[in-house]
């Protein structure tokens, strides 16, 4: 007998719909089986990639706009124009924003039945099943434990949120009684259409609860003045518009120029710099979309133009440490430089000088110390020479004259020198003499320093004193931020006196360019002086200097007001800063906008996919590189099939990716279903591990960067159920509708196995309930910090554990069902 073997036909040839794309009859099974696996890698992160595209298109699709004109009697006209939102937000993110998500899922179960002629597949329903239960219990254990310590996340629009979890269980409960008990085997035609008609269900009560047509104080107040979410139209040429900002929460112009001015006033940090920090910090303290959290992590897994400023370390270092110098300084009230000259000639000499420039003592505290210190080189000893000088106060009436040889050991660094002060009960004003530090010529390894002379002032102890002003005005650069008025204590110390002090307008205002009024300064016994703060404004004027009053009155315990008791405080424009702040601020603006989702030009895409980090190689890493290089093709590719957002509303973007998921959704189902079979995997097992994974690792990532990021835990966990819920709706009630609708124009029935599928629904939905239950606690006891995220270290690792621990187990279980190790009566 003649047998003939045919080529055709080999392990696994028949699994896929596409694939094999070439004859593999000679390929070893473990080469095929690794293969395949990279290229379903390898496809994964092309469908995130494009899925970035597509989600960029359902961005510039909902963000539109329209104006409006609503009556306002203090507007010009007596209306005033707004600009509309026309998408509303809960209808986008269930709607275009949740089938972006889940796109990959619902067209892989579309792919998978319509290629079957009709056929109920496995893989598909398995993978929707396998991504819910990742999404549930693996994302939101991911995200309690990622949240800082010390703090929480509390989901804030508990009326979406409960309707979208209600919605949920009752997508899953629903397929358990569709599989098990209302047509058993079998889902026909009003199933499927009732199934499908969930989906615009759950948008429109959605909508109405966030409209608040059960509960008023859903509302915001934009909805409550004219029904809809909405923003000024202005122009921002205007500088009272300016400081407003935007009202949709966005990074607004005012917001932007106050962290140029804060920035332009650190020397440390250069134009460009300063810029780039700005846009980091605003970028992360501006509220985002869990549509823009899912583009941002996918672009960070793969290496592509992210939507964060990347400040590399060394410049982010230098910049808190400007900041802690910044506020060391405004704590010491000191206005000297920080910087020093090398006197030392580079270690060589050592620098000999006063701590400090000036010294009071009491006259009644007999002598005063004098601080000297070395620096520099101290390995030798060095000898200068101290004495003091007259002023005001005389040598022998006053104080007892000193002239020595001051001798620093070895590595010896302080000294101190002791002036005897004379004690009297005569009244006498305030008297200063000086101390001169002096060195012979013939010295050769020691130098003086900057502070050679000290000023000491012997204060009269006898008299509670008089209040001064330091000098009778001052003038404050409007950009510096504070106003620092010393008010002296002169001609006493004696006891605890108080001085109030009140401010007084001139052409300054108080509250626009100042922050004035009135209080007090007290001086404990032997204090001299004390430093008046107030905070300076920045109002933005430039036609004109400005100024105000402060005068010191009431003062107590017989102390009295001297000769300076009243200071004007001119405020003036520093030209050169308002330059540098506008420098600043345009730059600012300019990098903001190169972090906006969507692409104006085919130019930009191209240049975004031809280039690690979108080009900023500066600061991309090495994963940056790896990642880019793995996904150059995809990037290419894409750019150059799929049109900008900036042609057709995002609507070409929409479809053309849509297309492209469809495409790459099908290549995925195959290699996932001959790479099963290759390493004998069941379908089932392949879906809920390694497709639903796949399909999923982006939103992990992205969710983990919202909880983290996010004031609410509305953009991370709050969204898994909504996106659990259009999956079934969309990924089963479309392709049974499809199928149903087929084999009723045939008259026949729509067969669906229930043997596996049946098991992991209801092994789902039971550990999604105690997984909800867990999340209820969180919310309601103090011990996990009254919060569905984050809390105490120790409770929020132990629930994260037990939800993680029912993903584990639903794998497990679903695993030993699908190979009927155990079997389940469904």
């Amino acid at each position: 007998m003649n047998s003939t073997i045919d080529l055709n036909t080999y392990e696994c040839s028949g699994e896929g719909l596409i694939l094999p794309a070439i004859n593999e009859y000679t390929w070893s099974i473990g080469a095929r089986a690794f293969l395949y696996l990279l290229g379903m890698l390898w496809c994964f992160l092309g469908i995130a990639i494009v899925a970035d595209t597509f989600m960029c298109g359902i961005e510039k699709i909902t963000s539109k706009t329209r104006v409006i004109q609503i009556p306002d009697p203090d507007s010009k006209g007596g209306v005033r124009e707004v600009e509309v939102k026309v998408w509303n937000d809960t209808v986008a993110n269930l709607s275009l924003m949740a089938f972006g998500t889940s796109a990959p899922e619902i067209l892989l179960s579309v792919i998978e039945i319509c290629g079957k002629g009709f056929k109920a597949g496995e893989l598909g329903p398995g993978t929707i099943v396998g991504s819910a239960a990742f999404n549930l219990f693996a994302i939101t254990a991911m995200c309690i434990v990622s949240i800082p310590n010390g703090q929480v996340r509390r989901i804030s629009n508990m009326g979406v949120y409960a309707v979208t979890t209600s919605f949920s269980m009752f997508a899953y409960l629903w397929m358990i009684v569709v599989l098990m008990f209302s047509s058993p085997g079998e889902v026909e035609l009003w199933e499927a259409i009732l199934t499908f008609l969930m989906f615009p269900t759950l948008i429109l009560v959605s909508f109405a609860v966030d409209k608040g047509c059960w509960c008023r104080k859903n509302k915001t107040s934009s909805e409550v003045e004219i029904g809809i979410g909405y923003k000024e139209n202005r122009d921002f040429s205007n500088s009272d518009d300016k400081n407003r900002g935007d009202d949709d929460g966005g990074t607004g112009t005012a917001d932007i120029i106050h962290m140029a001015r804060e920035l332009g006033r650190n020397k440390d940090i250069s134009e460009e710099d300063a810029a780039k920090l700005a846009a980091a910090k605003l970028s992360e303290n501006q509220h985002h979309s869990s549509l823009w959290y899912r583009i941002h992590a996918t672009r960070n897994i793969t290496g592509g133009h992210k939507l964060v400023p990347q400040i590399n370390k060394a410049l982010h270092e230098l910049y808190e440490q400007s900041q802690d110098k910044i506020a060391r300084q405004s704590q010491m009230g000191s206005h000297q430089s920080l910087s020093m000259i090398d006197l030392t000639e580079g270690g060589n000499k050592a620098v000999v000088e006063f701590t400090a420039p000036s010294c009071a003592v009491l006259e009644n505290e007999g002598n005063v110390r004098i601080g000297i210190r070395r620096y520099g080189c101290c390995k030798k000893s060095v000898t200068v020479m101290v004495e003091t000088i007259d002023g005001t106060a005389e040598a022998g009436s006053d104080y007892k004259p000193l002239k020595e040889k001051i001798v620093f050991n070895a590595n010896e660094t302080k000294k101190e020198v002791h002036v005897v002060i004379v004690d009297d009960d005569v009244w006498e004003p305030d008297e200063i003499f000086f101390v001169k530090l002096w060195i012979d010529d013939s010295a050769q390894d020691v130098v003086l320093g900057k502070t050679v002379i000290n000023q000491v002032t012997i204060i009269n102890d006898d008299e509670p004193g008089k209040f001064e002003f330091s000098k009778p005005s001052y003038i404050v650069n409007e950009t510096s931020g504070k106003a620092q008025l010393f008010v002296n204590r002169v001609n006493g110390a004696d006891g605890s006196v108080a001085v109030s002090w009140r401010s007084r307008d001139l052409t300054a205002i108080n509250g626009k360019d100042y922050i004035g009024g009135e209080g007090s300064l007290t001086f404990e016994h032997g204090e001299t002086s004390k430093v008046l703060v107030l905070s300076i404004l920045d109002s933005g004027l430039t036609d004109r200097e400005h100024s105000f009053q402060v005068e010191l009155v009431s003062p107590t315990g017989g102390a009295e007001i001297g000769r300076i008791g009243k200071a004007i405080v001119t405020l003036v424009n520093d030209e050169e800063f308002e330059g540098l702040v506008s420098r600043i601020t345009n730059q600012t603006m300019k990098n903001l906008d190169g972090l906006r989702l969507d692409s104006s030009s085919w130019g930009e895409q191209f240049h975004d996919a031809m280039n690690v980090n979108g080009g900023d190689a500066e600061n991309a890493t090495v994963i940056d590189y790896i990642m880019h290089f793995c996904t150059f093709f995809w990037k290419v590719m894409f750019a150059t099939l799929i049109p900008p957002t900036s042609i057709g509303g995002g609507w070409l973007t929409f479809s053309f990716s849509l297309m492209v998921i469809g495409f790459l959704t099908a290549i995925v189902g195959d290699l996932a279903s001959i790479f099963g079979c290759l390493i004998g995997l069941k379908k089932t097992v392949t879906a809920i591990t390694l497709v639903a994974l796949g399909t999923s690792m982006p939103d992990l990532f992205a969710s983990k960067q919202a909880a983290v990021g996010e004031k609410t835990a509305d953009s991370s966990v709050g969204n898994i159920n909504g996106s659990n819920a259009v999956n079934v709706f969309l990924g089963l009630g479309l392709p049974w509708l499809i199928a149903t609708i087929y084999w009723g124009v045939k008259g026949e029935r729509f067969i669906v196995p229930t043997d596996a599928l049946g098991f992991t629904v209801v092994l789902y939905t039971a550990f999604a309930i105690f997984t909800l239950v867990i999340l209820m606690i969180r919310r309601k006891f103090a011990e996990f910090g009254k919060a569905e995220l984050g809390g105490p270290v120790r409770n929020k690792f132990l629930s994260a554990f037990l939800i993680l621990m029912l993903w584990f187990i639903y794998v497990i279980l679903s695993s030993l069902n699908a190979y009927k190790i155990f079997n389940v009566p469904f």
